[in-house]
């Protein structure tokens, strides 16, 4: 079974070396215990050689003394060493054959009858005596020879049993080291080096490279915690992206408030070398026009300026009322210094229309649509924008309809909406790419101008404000885009809250498409 996590490869390392230990001190037992089976047979041999060696001690004191006791304790001696003998077959068995401790055993036997019939001849048969007396020494030094072989094989036996524990124990211990050392090492690889490897590449990060992770190891853990610093990393570029797609946006409207400040002041210059020409002798009258058309032409630079300075703060969501008119001829301000002289563009927007939304992320809206109208344009062509107020979004007709529409975003608005139309005679999106368009990073620019986000970003704020988008486009027909937004209003029963703002950060973890057919994120040129 695949180890997938590093709480189980740790605890595995942790069985096995427990299990080699547990396994070193059963060896070391059973060993032990057999040394000790062996130590306790060899006292017995070594007890039935002692009895042995009194034998002869007490059979040499009574062929000299002829004393009585000296013949009991030969006897007493005999009937042990025969006790011990038959009582420990299996004792003796370790150190000596069964036919060598038979033959023991009837030398017992025999030794034992001699000194009877030795102490029953007695006095009476000289000759006979001296040939039972040099019988019994024979016999008695056979039987000493035979104890003291056993004892030695006893103790070689006994040797060698030690010798072998103390290697096996050596190599066991040597076993377990290796072991560790091997367990240590895998844990390591499989552990320490996919960390230092994280510890690396977050360094990396720290020092300005945001480089993706590479899955290091398959671990669970290994692997949640690449995919949460890759997910951190995914949210820190696309937070760049956007910021660079918001300043491309601000460089744009820099370019068109060059051109709208250049009016005001033009206007402002004109009018204060006329007063300094004219000077005291100016009529007053004329004098107070200009003075009137310096204030107005100041006040007009300060609303671009401060239109400007609006764009390019960064702040939280905030929902207020816009007029709509006003919003969407604020934001084409900033594009007529891009605009060609070929391209017309027509507006058609209730002057009383209001909606609430943020004005800053709606201007971003209208300015990237706008701007892909008449990159599609290619210099000459018409954008036309309109809207149109529905009181009910419950029985409006639907956002988008058709083999050519895509619709993102759920369109679940109640009472009135407004929709709002984008629409140019370009050369269309190809079929192929349209259901792509809305993705984040998708652009079919050439690298170095463009990002991918605009469209996508547009997509995260009209969601944002509670709408949805669709794109309907044709090949050779043109593009338009569909937006339909709530109209929040203060009416006597009532106005819904604002939306809960939605950071164009988290596109890595919103599906673009919640509950609705895939329609991609991203125009062609976006």
């Amino acid at each position: 079974m695949p180890m997938n996590s590093l709480r189980q490869k740790i605890t595995f390392g942790y069985y096995a070396i427990g299990t080699l230990m547990v396994g070193i001190s059963l060896f070391a037992f059973v060993e032990l215990r057999l040394i000790e089976e062996k130590i306790l047979a060899g006292g017995l041999i070594s007890e039935f050689f002692d009895a042995t060696l009194e034998v002869r001690r007490f059979e040499k004191n009574f062929f000299l003394y002829r004393q009585a006791a000296d013949m009991a304790e030969n006897r007493r001696y005999i009937l042990r060493a025969q006790a011990l003998l038959r009582e420990n077959r299996e004792a003796f068995g370790a150190f000596a054959s069964t036919s060598r401790i038979a033959g023991l055993h009837d030398r017992l036997d025999r030794y034992a009858a001699l000194m009877d019939e030795y102490e029953f001849v007695g006095g009476r048969d000289e000759p006979r005596k001296e040939g039972l007396e040099a019988s019994i020494r024979k016999l008695g030094q056979e039987i000493v020879a035979v104890a003291e072989e056993i004892a030695r094989a006893k103790r070689s036996t006994l040797q060698t049993s030690v010798a072998r524990y103390r290697l096996a124990l050596l190599a066991s211990i040597a076993l377990l080291v290796l072991a560790v050392i091997a367990i240590g090492q895998i844990l390591s690889r499989r552990v320490a080096q996919p960390l230092k490897n994280m510890e690396e590449s977050m360094e990396a990060v720290a020092n300005g490279k945001l480089m993706r992770l590479d899955m290091p190891a398959n671990d669970r853990e290994i692997a949640s915690l690449v995919n949460a610093f890759n997910h951190v990393l995914r949210e820190l570029e696309l937070r760049h992206l956007l910021r660079s797609e918001k300043l491309a946006s601000l460089g744009t409207m820099l370019s068109g408030v060059a051109h709208e400040l250049n009016n005001p002041l033009s206007n402002i210059s004109s009018s204060c070398q006329i007063l300094m020409e004219e000077g005291e002798q100016a009529d007053p009258a004329f004098r107070n026009e200009l003075l009137g058309q310096i204030d107005e032409q100041t006040i007009r630079a300060r609303n671009i300026v401060r239109s400007l300075l609006d764009f390019a703060r960064d702040r939280e969501f905030r929902a207020e009322s816009l007029n709509l008119a006003q919003l969407i001829d604020e934001t084409l301000r900033f594009l007529k210094g891009q605009m060609p002289a070929q391209i017309t563009l027509s507006v058609e927007v209730p002057a009383g229309l209001v909606l609430q939304g943020d004005k800053q992320r709606l201007q971003q809206v209208f300015l990237n649509l706008v701007k892909n109208a008449l990159e599609a344009l290619e210099g000459a062509g018409e954008v036309r924008i309109s809207a149109v107020l529905r009181e009910d979004a419950a029985v409006s007709p639907p956002l988008g309809s058709g083999a050519h529409f895509h619709v993102l975003g759920r369109c679940e608005s109640r009472g009135a909406v407004v929709d709002i139309e984008i629409r140019d005679n370009g050369s269309g999106i190809p079929a192929e790419i349209l259901p792509r368009i809305f993705d984040p990073f998708f652009t079919t620019k050439d690298v170095g101008k463009g990002s991918g986000l605009g469209l996508f970003v547009v997509f995260e704020i009209i969601e944002e404000h509670g709408g949805c988008i669709a794109v309907e486009s044709e090949p050779g027909r043109g593009t338009a885009f569909l937006i339909r937004l709530p109209l929040y209003q203060n009416s006597a029963e009532g106005a819904p809250s604002s939306p809960s703002p939605v950071s164009p950060e988290r596109a890595a973890l919103l599906p673009l498409s919640a509950g609705m057919p895939h329609a991609g994120t991203g125009r062609g040129k976006g």
